[in-house]
């Protein structure tokens, strides 16, 4: 650990929660910057709304600086962020939607992990008609059309690749329940993405 330009320069999380804990809010800012790029997705593809996305990304680490003490580290920091960040962003969704979305807490049948769904194939690789911007911005799309429970058990598994454990500790959901949502999202996903490369058929050419 050195100090460079009255910046704490610290390489290992542990040190540096020890430093915020004592009430150090340089090694809390370090924290914040190591993962506030992260936390702001995560937001944003739940809310799908830029301002919402910051607010709670705002909201978030001034619950975590506020709540440091109950940080047991038994889990990763960032497990725990994203927590905090998951629970303030689903509350953002239900102050502003007032349609009845299944809420992230609701429980789900596990039963269908195994479920077998006939999809049908793409007639040609989408990567041989889209450039990778049109095809990230394609499934971009598609995942902000996945209900909460499922997008956001999603984008933490396959877009901010934690794993399963890490997840379901993040979201306090039992391991079955995030295998299950994770299956159903990425079936949702592909029915989208089939629908759409198959309705754009040979017009897609047009991009090339």
């Amino acid at each position: 650990m050195t100090a460079e330009g009255g910046k704490i320069a610290v390489n290992d999380e542990t040190e540096v929660l020890a430093l915020a804990r004592q009430g150090d809010v340089g090694a809390f800012s370090q924290l914040m910057k190591r993962y506030e790029t992260k936390i702001f997705r995560l937001a944003q593809h739940i809310t799908q709304n830029r301002e919402d996305a910051e607010d709670v990304l705002q909201e978030t680490f001034l619950k975590a600086y506020e709540h440091l003490d109950q940080f047991q580290g038994n889990s990763k920091f960032y497990t725990w962020v994203v927590r905090i960040a998951v629970n303030q962003a689903l509350m953002k969704l239900r102050k502003r939607r007032s349609d009845r979305s299944v809420s992230l807490d609701e429980g789900i049948d596990t039963g269908e992990d195994t479920v077998i769904r006939e999809i049908a194939a793409w007639d040609e690789n989408p990567e041989q008609r889209y450039s990778r911007e049109e095809l990230g911005a394609i499934l971009d799309e598609a995942v902000e059309s996945l209900s909460p429970p499922y997008r956001t058990v999603f984008v933490l598994r396959d877009i901010e690749e934690l794993s399963t454990e890490e997840t379901a500790e993040a979201l306090d959901l039992s391991i079955p329940a995030v295998k299950s949502r994770l299956l159903r999202a990425r079936l949702q996903l592909r029915e989208k993405l089939t629908r759409f490369f198959k309705r754009k058929g040979d017009d897609a050419f047009a991009y090339m």
